[in-house]
């Protein structure tokens, strides 16, 4: 019995958070889906120098000799130019327009899209950092239907990856890349079949978070000490948090809450010392861990080796800022 061809499926992102997949797409998934054009975000300055080039996916396609598009905005003449390719499926993964009615139409099979959460938690623009800021120990990718509310289609299936208490965002980002293969490995044949089953999204559970800004920096040291460090390592690398001391911004790269607690006479923010694990700073309850630091211009080290350029004593209290809210119902 002869194989089905693979489906003609193009691809729709920008971050490199789908090159895993895509990378499988090209090699071991090509019997089963062969992607066949990409769309991604126009060329954008980028890194310290600012120069304009192609972004990630954009390298990917070109490496392969796909047809790239990459209009501002997807209009009439977008649609037009993907219904005469005739895709079987359009697959989308952090790519950042909104798409019509008329565009989801197209594609034989759909327009799936791959999110980096467990839905319905964390619909919106910031879900791999939110889900470690907040605290959770596990998160992962769903694959859902695109619809007109913002992540709110019914599921296909998800991927679940853990995540640890010393994960940064970034960390936890590179292990859902990993989870898309398997994800997409189990679905293929049933979107090809027509069997894949699909399921409504409690919008009662449903959590969105926005996109990040400078101001999500803030620490409060009034907050407890695990609710900020887990803030810490979700908001590395960007935005990163921070506090002011000596008139300067130090940022935090890493940290934890090892246990214990300080002194409730203590104010929060006031360091209570340092050792090679990090700097010890109290919290509302418990005390923090600062374990990386990085002063303006420097290098984000451990806190030893920072330390021991910029000594910060105990006794000292760093200053607190508010903290906005990263979750809304």
């Amino acid at each position: 019995m002869a194989m089905p061809a693979p489906l003609r499926l193009f691809f729709m992102g920008s971050d490199p958070i789908a090159l895993p997949l895509l990378d499988w797409l090209a090699g071991e998934g090509s019997g089963l889906a062969s992607v066949s054009g990409i769309y991604t975000q126009p060329d954008r300055p980028a890194g310290r120098g600012q120069k304009t080039g192609p972004g990630p996916v954009k390298q990917w396609a070109l490496a392969r000799g796909l047809p790239v598009r990459q209009p501002e905005k997807l209009g009439a003449e977008e649609t037009a130019w993907l219904a005469a390719q005739a895709p079987d499926l359009v697959l989308v993964m952090a790519y950042g327009h909104i798409l019509r009615d008329e565009f989801l139409r197209v594609a034989r099979l759909g327009t799936l899209n791959l999110h980096a959460s467990l839905l319905p938690k964390y619909r919106g623009a910031s879900p791999i950092q939110t889900a470690v800021a907040c605290g959770e120990r596990e998160t992962g990718v769903t694959l859902m239907r695109i619809v007109r509310k913002l992540d709110a289609g019914p599921m296909a299936g998800a991927e679940r990856v853990p995540v640890g208490p010393l994960d940064t965002a970034l960390d936890v980002e590179r292990r859902l890349a990993g989870a898309c293969v398997p994800l997409m490995a189990r679905a293929l044949p049933g979107i090809a079949a027509g069997t894949l089953d699909f399921t409504g999204q409690d919008e009662a559970l449903a959590t969105r978070c926005r996109r990040l800004t400078k101001e999500d920096a803030q620490l409060d040291f009034a907050a407890p000490a695990a609710a900020l460090a887990a803030r810490v390592n979700g908001l590395n690398p960007w935005p990163g948090c921070a506090f002011e001391f000596r008139e300067q911004t130090i940022k935090a790269g890493l940290a934890d809450a090892p246990g214990g607690g300080a002194d409730g006479r203590v104010a929060p923010g006031t360091v209570l010392g340092a050792d090679a694990e990090g700097l010890s700073v109290a919290a509302g309850s418990g005390v923090l861990r600062l374990r990386r630091l990085q002063r303006p211009g420097g290098r984000m080290l451990p806190a030893g080796e920072f330390l021991r350029g910029f000594p910060i004593a105990a006794g000292e209290v760093l200053a607190s800022r508010p903290m906005p809210v990263l979750v809304s119902a």
